[in-house]
């Protein structure tokens, strides 16, 4: 049932891409920005993917296949800036046969970010990943369970990853691989408290109001502190999560983004 909902999103998605880039021939198109360095590459490998699923059957591998329509010039009638071709993509356009497309933030990124650098990318530089194989990275060699939890599997010693692909582009998850402290968001800082009577914890933070803090520790038992009783509490700046910069090559990094970005939370 999932699946026949993704390929019936996938092709309404396409159709509502395929009636955008058609208006493109009807005058007053207006030229792309320029794009050198603008998009990360994971989020243009993403969306070399998604195109190569969802567009290439009828806008072909160069994106030309229409007749006076091109992807690779960055020419566009209905969205001369990426907020305005993602409205496009996501909500269609009245009074023509294209439809909405459901798609979440990161793919509408990913496919934003490979339609308008078509034409500046080599794509034989491109490293696109299988979530097939992402998968067997995260199990044994990215040993992620360990501190991750993905549908009750895993560990609660670090963030649930569950709904990963649905809140996170596939730039800002190869930050977190590569860079895990420097891309850390301040929700899921770790905190390191002391008892008045000399106790260390420390662990990821739950919740926090004025007067109390809860925490998981590093044996996933969850701990609530009142602030009175600690005599220092502070919050860590410092990942622990490893980088996986020297640990993966450029394709098993790009298989495991494949896989996070697959896990879209549980029906």
């Amino acid at each position: 049932m999932r699946d026949s909902r993704m390929r019936d999103r996938r092709h309404a998605g396409f159709l509502a891409l395929a009636a955008a880039v058609l208006l493109a021939a009807s005058g007053g198109a207006l030229r792309a920005q320029e794009h050198a360095g603008q998009y990360e590459q994971a989020d243009i490998e993403f969306g070399a993917r998604l195109y190569a699923d969802n567009c290439s059957a009828c806008h072909g591998t160069e994106g030309d296949a229409i007749a006076g329509v091109s992807l690779r010039s960055g020419t566009f009638s209905n969205a001369s800036s990426d907020a305005e071709l993602q409205a496009v993509i996501a909500n269609g356009l009245p009074d023509t046969a294209m439809p909405p497309g459901e798609y979440t933030e990161a793919e509408l990124s990913g496919l934003v970010a490979f339609i308008r650098t078509m034409g500046d990318v080599d794509p034989a530089t491109l490293t696109v990943g299988d979530a097939g194989r992402g998968e067997a990275v995260f199990l044994g060699k990215g040993d992620c369970l360990s501190c991750h939890r993905v549908a009750g599997r895993g560990s609660r010693s670090a963030p649930d990853l569950t709904d990963i692909g649905a809140v996170r582009s596939a730039g800002a998850l190869e930050r977190s691989l590569l860079d895990p402290t420097g891309s850390m968001l301040p929700v899921n800082r770790p905190v390191r408290a002391v008892t008045r009577d000399g106790r260390e914890l420390s662990g990821r933070r739950l919740n926090e109001d004025t007067f109390t803090v809860q925490l998981i520790d590093q044996n996933e038992r969850l701990v609530s502190l009142e602030k009175a009783d600690l005599q220092e509490y502070t919050v860590l700046t410092t990942s622990p999560m490893p980088s996986y910069e020297d640990e993966l090559s450029e394709q098993e990094l790009s298989d495991l983004l494949a896989y996070l970005l697959s896990l879209q939370g549980v029906d």
